[in-house]
């Protein structure tokens, strides 16, 4: 286990974030704190990586790793390898390179992504 240590304490809100990022249907918060980097994604009804994140990064599927909470809103995950499942409120998922993933139901998805952000909807 690794714990992260520091001199002073800390507290950011993603109302006041470091970076934003808008795609099709979504966008991506980023906050720093700890010397990491935090993101809050918002995926509307009709994002799907595949069409809304694809053609900014031009890579098979996402090679973002990602450790992230489910906030709300649900999002259906189909890995490169076949396996494919739902993600939803109260949700912790860990999700390798390759994947992709799309909202269902009529509901924003909002995660929490404590790994994968870093390059994450970044123009290649």
């Amino acid at each position: 286990m690794r714990v992260i240590s520091g001199d002073k304490a800390e507290v950011k809100n993603f109302a006041a974030p470091y970076e934003v990022r808008e795609f099709p249907n979504g966008k991506v918060e980023l906050i720093m704190i700890g010397g990491a980097l935090v993101g809050k994604a918002t995926f509307l009804p009709g994002w799907r990586w595949s069409t809304s994140v694809q053609p900014l990064v031009h890579t098979k599927s996402c090679e973002a790793p990602h450790f992230q909470y489910h906030v709300s809103g649900w999002l259906h995950v189909v890995m490169d390898d076949g396996s494919q499942f739902d993600c939803g409120p109260g949700d912790v998922s860990l999700l390798p390179m390759g994947h992709d993933a799309w909202v269902v139901g009529d509901e924003p998805a909002v995660v929490v992504d404590f790994q994968g952000m870093i390059d994450y909807a970044k123009a290649g």
